[in-house]
């Protein structure tokens, strides 16, 4: 269960990216975050792992405070969660083993990192999540011999090597072409609901945040403005997130 309890973000030049967020997301959630650039979604998704440090209020994880969390605390923390991003994040000249196992680093050692001092097991791991994701035949490949969609795939295993209970994709699909987006999102729904993992999503597509979401939240200048189920994201509701002009634009998407 992860806990916003009043949470706020200002940034050094003012800017507000959060403003007094209250949010329970239980586990086994798949939540799509939606709204206009600059609204705050990508914001509240980091302010979850705390790559973005929050300035007021308090975020929880299964009662455990990662607001307050000290170094050690905040790298177990870490552990639980896992991020996606538009970029992939992969080393493109390692392999996709290497990679994907990089997940594991969190649990050794700087010396036994350094080294590579992979358990067996762990590479056990590492072939189990390729064929969650369906890349077997790709693990002793190049990362930069593979697709953009590929390369996203490879890093939606890494979370799964890692055994992250939560799982933040931060604009997962924003550069792919529409079959290989529906590809992606079809593997996250999957670990989802195969595996129980909490997703939480940030999207610019509506119709994608409709397709595969349980729970919708739509930011607008930092303040939830919807949370609810898909259904409940009506035309009506769109174009006050979105405004008008914008709305008309997204509902051929």
């Amino acid at each position: 269960m992860i806990i916003f309890d009043n949470v706020s973000k200002v940034y050094p030049n003012g800017v507000k990216g959060l403003q007094n967020i209250n949010l329970t997301i239980d586990d086994g959630e798949f939540v799509s975050i939606i709204g206009l650039s600059g609204a705050g979604k990508s914001t509240l998704l980091r302010s979850i792992n705390r790559l973005v440090p929050i300035t007021d209020g308090e975020i929880r994880i299964d009662g455990t405070s990662i607001t307050n969390a000290d170094k050690k605390e905040l790298r177990l923390l870490r552990r639980q969660i896992g991020l996606i991003s538009q970029s992939f994040n992969l080393v493109k000249r390692s392999t996709v083993q290497k990679n994907v196992l990089s997940g594991r680093l969190g649990y050794y050692t700087t010396i036994k990192s350094i080294f590579g001092l992979f358990t067996k097991e762990d590479y056990q791991r590492t072939k189990e999540a390729l064929e969650t994701v369906g890349l077997s035949d790709k693990l002793h490949s190049r990362s930069d011999e593979l697709s953009g969609g590929q390369q996203q795939r490879v890093s939606i295993a890494r979370a799964l090597v890692q055994q992250a209970s939560i799982i933040l994709a931060d604009e997962p699909v924003a550069s792919l072409d529409p079959i290989t987006t529906q590809k992606v999102m079809q593997d996250l729904k999957k670990i989802n609901q195969t595996l129980n993992k909490t997703v939480i999503v940030n999207l610019h597509s509506v119709s994608l945040a409709r397709e595969f979401s349980t729970r919708v939240i739509a930011l607008k200048s930092g303040e939830v403005v919807f949370d609810g189920a898909p259904a409940a994201l009506t035309d009506e509701r769109l174009e006050e997130i979105y405004g008008k002009a914008i709305f008309e634009e997204k509902a051929g998407d």
